[in-house]
């Protein structure tokens, strides 16, 4: 099941594809004149219409005296979806629209430097083009619900988005917070936070109630992320299913859950990103094929000093890695405390350790880097030049939220790499036929990664118009100053203003 046919698998998703995208001009009763729904957008007799403009302005200063990391460059994504929506089935067509601008054409360096940033990796994942725009299917799919005359059982088939985590959304306001927040996007994610984004192609099945969800899906990541082109499929296979639950009373609630993730990675001519030689990776073209089984539990508890939230989540991962065998883990701990002072900001602190499995020999037969699968990376990497392989992250947080339509949100992480035998990881996974999705530099027998810090506010203007403003600085430590020439610090920030309409 981890490895459909190329053929047989890539004729139907684009079968679907195609059907779902020509529903719009048929079956319906009419066009009407426009009519303005609150929830969602317009609509025009039968069919709804709505969509976003988001525009961001990112700035990137990169480890190292080399000017050629430092550049600014605006973007824009405009995504619009058209629907119907019936109580037993309904179907949903959004297009996206990328526009980058004034990419930096000298930010790709030689080994072991790559890219100095973001914007060097959209500028080499488009042909190394300065200017770059596209147009593509987001999401292009047919849901059936009620099935059997249940409530609560569907199935989708076509392109759409998935996050792993998010398949219950629990009534606690700050339970939902933390799966938003640190669980959701740890290993499949759709990467929204780039101007591309990923998709899956496949199917999806749900069934639960309000209290307990499970959901299993077999599918295939588009391509994206950095690259604008999103129209085609990566030759990577992906087999999911959790069941999760909540618990507790409405003082004392909960969540748990359950999971199993199955990757397979086939392209023999994609070169993998490991610690061992370039010559031995150069002569492995045998497939990646990863079991991960894991899960998570939430609590938060009622006292007189604020609520007290727990969250602890983990994975293990069993497989082979090309010709390797493959065993590695990761788990994250953490806690947080609201406590009854300040009322008008409603602070929220929160701390813990997150931590990815390094492989200790790059000369043995056995590989031990923990995996992250294809993740939305930038939700616990903020500034995003790392990820959880290899890792060990100390964290402290801070949220302050002075009203409804503010929060303010501070973070301090001390980061080590877990092995000083292994590489400091960078990336999300697969997003394009010929690109591994991940990039490695050698810790050079060193582990201190950096210390960072970063601050956001994210406000609700009106409604339909949210800003962010975010900054953050990683302070360089042994790792990346064996790597970067001069000064060891990097820096990361963007203004971004999202419409919905």
């Amino acid at each position: 099941m981890l490895h459909p046919s190329r053929s047989g698998f890539g004729v139907l998703i684009r079968s679907l594809v195609v059907v779902v995208l020509i529903l719009p001009f048929g079956g319906s009763r009419g066009w009407a004149q426009p009519a303005r729904d609150q929830a969602s957008g317009l609509r025009l007799g039968s069919v709804n219409l709505s969509g976003s403009v988001r525009t961001r302005v990112e700035s990137s200063d990169w480890f190292g005296d080399d000017p050629s990391g430092q550049y600014s460059y605006p973007a824009w994504l405009v995504r619009a979806t058209v629907g119907h929506a019936r109580p037993s089935w309904e179907w949903r067509v959004e297009w996206a629209a990328p526009i980058l601008l004034g990419l930096p054409i000298d930010a790709v360096a030689p080994a072991p430097r790559g890219a100095l940033g973001l914007g060097a990796n959209y500028y080499a994942a488009n042909d190394r083009r300065r200017h770059v725009a596209s147009l593509f299917p987001k999401q292009a799919l047919v849901q059936f619900n009620r099935l059997g005359g249940r409530s609560g059982h569907s199935l989708t088939l076509g392109r759409y988005e998935f996050v792993d985590g998010s398949e219950l959304v629990p009534k606690n306001e700050t339970l939902r917070a933390l799966k938003r927040d640190r669980i959701a996007h740890r290993l499949t994610g759709h990467f929204g936070f780039t101007h591309i984004g990923r998709s899956l192609d496949g199917l999806r099945y749900s069934a639960g109630t309000s209290g307990v969800n499970a959901t299993v899906l077999a599918a295939r990541p588009t391509r994206g992320v950095f690259d604008v082109n999103g129209w085609g499929q990566t030759d990577v296979s992906l087999v999911y299913g959790a069941l999760t639950g909540s618990r507790g009373a409405a003082g004392q609630p909960g969540e748990w859950r359950l999971f199993y993730l199955g990757y397979r990675d086939g392209r023999e001519s994609v070169v993998k990103v490991d610690n061992r030689s370039l010559g031995s990776r150069l002569l492995d073209g045998d497939a990646i094929g990863l079991h991960t089984i894991g899960g998570h539990y939430l609590h938060v508890a009622s006292s007189a000093a604020g609520p007290i939230d727990i969250l602890a989540w983990g994975a293990s991962q069993v497989g082979s890695w090309g010709r390797l065998s493959h065993r590695a883990g990761a788990l994250a701990l953490e806690a947080g405390w609201q406590p009854p002072v300040l009322a008008r900001l409603k602070p929220w602190i929160r701390g813990g350790y997150n931590y990815g499995s390094g492989d200790g020999d790059g000369a043995d037969e056995r590989h031990g880097t923990f995996f992250q699968v294809i993740p939305t990376p930038r939700v616990y990497a903020r500034f995003p030049f790392f990820n959880m392989m290899n890792v060990d992250d100390r964290f402290a947080e801070l949220l302050l939220r002075p009203s409804g339509r503010v929060t303010i949100r501070g973070d301090l992480h001390f980061l080590s790499l877990s092995s000083r035998s292994d590489l400091w990881y960078q990336g999300g996974g697969t997003f394009e036929p010929d690109t591994f999705g991940y990039a490695g530099r050698p810790s050079n027998g060193a582990t201190g990664l950096a210390t960072f810090y970063d601050v956001s506010v994210d406000a609700t203007l009106t409604d339909r118009t949210g800003l962010t403003a975010y900054f953050g600085t990683a302070e360089g430590r042994t790792v990346p100053k064996a790597i970067y020439v001069g000064n060891s610090r990097a820096s990361f920030g963007y203004l971004e203003l999202a419409v919905r309409f």
